[in-house]
């Protein structure tokens, strides 16, 4: 992917426009930033941020017992949400191992709409048209959206000046409503740990919308955020980054997100009877979140983690926190030390620091 041009998503021309600082993620041209990355995390902390996920993937599946044929697909138990509901769950490997993380919203009880990372669009669909009936229906409908994030304490007040008679949706919700005479879908669902939607609507309408609402939401400090934002306030409320934290070698037990995963429902899906060994006979590795103890540089991805000379495991992600003014990670240890409190050292450009592993997330609104 690396040697080809990166794709761009309909709002590339615009992001150019308002001063974003364009890069290649995962082969596609996005921006990273605008104003700042502390900048914009702190917009979203505290007001509001506007992304653009149009690099995400939807697909519409629909057909009589779609509900049977996607529970035999996805590792959550879709029989537990109801018409206008959205469930995080995962599609597995063989193995057990995560090829992707991915919301589902039940519009009906034979229409579903799927939203998928980026990366996995293609893989995502070959996957799951292999293993549908052939009457379900699958469309991958990703080149005919464009979509934006709005997130921050005061999203809902801007969504309310963008459709003043919108029923807003609540929270995991999805609603179809109209926006200057386009069809536009909104959940409430999110990925930086605070209150936001999620707007789906085509692509040739996306780069108005995005415009409109940064200008109906600047004097609510509305500002554009870019993919930097995103992963400090991801990492801040310990959501998993596929391709990090995730991977086809890691189970959702391992990620120590077992509560997304159903081992009693009837049917039978990818790596069911691996979850079901590993609840029975434990994990070799679990996904801890840490902090350093005392000062040290932030932690970054595949930096080793250690105890005495032993090495135990590895960052998938670290950063610098804007929140907490300190570095934060997340990475995989043997099980035997996941234990809160359990202190230990990360080797950072050669040199050990003291680490000390924490409940998860770092941060939450609630606190």
């Amino acid at each position: 992917m690396s040697n080809s041009t990166p794709q761009k998503t309909p709002l590339a021309a615009t992001h150019e426009s308002i001063g974003g600082r364009m890069v290649d993620f995962a082969g596609w041209y996005m921006p990273v930033q605008y104003s700042g990355i502390i900048d914009e995390h702190q917009a979203v902390r505290q007001h509001a941020g506007l992304f653009d996920i149009s690099h995400m993937g939807e697909f519409w599946i629909q057909g009589n017992e779609a509900t049977e044929a996607l529970n035999s697909i996805l590792a959550n138990d879709l029989s537990k949400i109801v018409d206008g509901q959205g469930q995080y769950t995962f599609l597995l490997n063989e193995k057990g191992g995560v090829i992707d993380d991915l919301i589902i919203y039940r519009i009906s009880a034979d229409r579903y709409f799927l939203v998928v990372n980026a990366s996995m669009i293609e893989e995502d669909a070959l996957w799951i048209q292999k293993h549908l009936p052939p009457k379900i229906s699958f469309d991958n409908a990703s080149d005919d959206y464009g979509a934006v994030a709005l997130q921050g304490p005061l999203s809902e007040k801007i969504l309310k000046l963008l459709i003043p008679n919108l029923e807003i949706p609540k929270r995991s919700r999805i609603v179809e409503t109209v926006w200057n005479q386009n069809t536009v879908l909104i959940a409430r669902t999110g990925y930086t740990g605070e209150d936001g939607f999620e707007l789906f609507i085509s692509a040739e309408t996306v780069s108005s919308l995005f415009t409109t609402l940064l200008e109906i939401g600047k004097a609510d400090g509305l500002k554009p955020t870019g993919l930097g934002a995103r992963d400090t306030l991801r990492l801040e409320s310990c959501y998993p980054l596929n391709g990090n934290d995730l991977s086809p070698d890691r189970t959702p037990l391992e990620a120590d997100l077992g509560r997304f995963v159903s081992l009693t429902k009837t049917s039978s899906y990818p790596g069911k009877s691996i979850l079901i060994s590993q609840a029975q006979k434990g994990i070799p590795s679990t996904l801890i979140a840490f902090k350093p103890i005392g000062k040290s540089a932030p932690p970054r991805a595949h930096y080793p983690i250690y105890s005495g000379d032993r090495k135990i495991g590895e960052v998938t992600s670290g950063s610098q926190s804007p929140t907490l003014g300190i570095g934060i990670g997340m990475g995989y240890v043997d099980s035997d030390f996941k234990t809160i409190g359990t202190k230990l050292d990360l080797e950072v450009r050669g040199t050990r620091v003291p680490i000390e592993i924490i409940q998860k997330p770092f941060y939450s609104k609630k606190k």
